[in-house]
């Protein structure tokens, strides 16, 4: 295998992604929310769609590690255990299920769901906080086989629990990399193969993890009513693309 190279990505694709991946890392960090997101659409006006959930999942889980060392004092470490319950049961039923509703479906319900959840926050508080983060789990995972980037769909819960954005950025992370793993075990299930993309990946979460470290000494130095103001005008942008997106896959317009 050569250098800096992957199939059908030039050396200049490779050395954007790698860009691509160091922004959006700090993106997420500081935002609370829309790095993998935005990696993705990026990754996907690049890559053949059939690697590019696998791989951004891959991406994902270096940047959800190196975030959740670099921030685990910081973790709602409560949290942890319902949501890998709920994420595990989510990653079975994902990787064997036949899903009837469309992708333009599944983003409309999600964007609905997201813009309800961050504008109507005592909703994002509702119920026991361990049965919360356990169906949260499950719904992040499930959907995360097939849309790869639930990120969003997380944040406004975790967001809820939330006492500091510290506490937010550090668990969002812990919490999404659990969903990684498990989807990245539903995929090698179903025998996919994502070996050829190493060297891309191993530059993608190298550059992942700098940007985490860049994301979390700016978040240090922002406020709490500051970050919450970036937290919800970024998800609110992220959810209303997803449902112009549904709408644009529907045919509406």
């Amino acid at each position: 295998m050569e250098l800096f190279s992957a199939p059908d990505v030039s050396p200049l694709m490779f050395a954007g992604l790698a860009a691509a991946s160091l922004f959006t890392a700090f993106i997420g960090v500081f935002t609370g929310t829309a790095g993998g997101l935005i990696l993705l659409a990026i990754m996907a006006t690049v890559m053949p769609p059939t690697v590019v959930i696998p791989v951004h999942t891959v991406v994902q889980l270096g940047s959800g590690v190196t975030r959740t060392l670099l921030m685990w004092r910081w973790v709602m470490r409560q949290t942890l255990a319902p949501f890998v319950l709920g994420a595990s049961a989510g990653a079975l039923v994902g990787a064997k299920a036949f899903v009837a509703l469309p992708t333009s479906a599944l983003m409309g319900i999600l964007a609905v769901f997201i813009l309800i959840v961050t504008w109507l926050p005592k909703l994002g508080r509702m119920g026991a906080e361990r049965s919360r983060f356990a169906a949260v789990g499950f719904g992040a995972t499930f959907l995360g086989v097939f849309v790869s980037a639930t990120g969003t769909l997380v944040a406004p819960f975790v967001a809820s629990a939330a006492a500091d954005r510290r506490n937010h950025a550090a668990t969002l992370g812990a919490l999404m990399t659990f969903v990684h793993i498990l989807k990245l075990l539903a995929f090698a299930a179903i025998g996919f193969s994502i070996w050829p993309y190493a060297m891309l990946m191993a530059a993608m979460i190298s550059t992942g993890a700098l940007g985490n470290w860049l994301g979390e000494m700016a978040l240090n130095r922002t406020s709490e009513q500051r970050f919450r103001l970036i937290f919800q005008a970024g998800l609110t942008i992220l959810a209303l693309r997803l449902l112009w997106r549904a709408l644009e896959d529907a045919g509406v317009f």
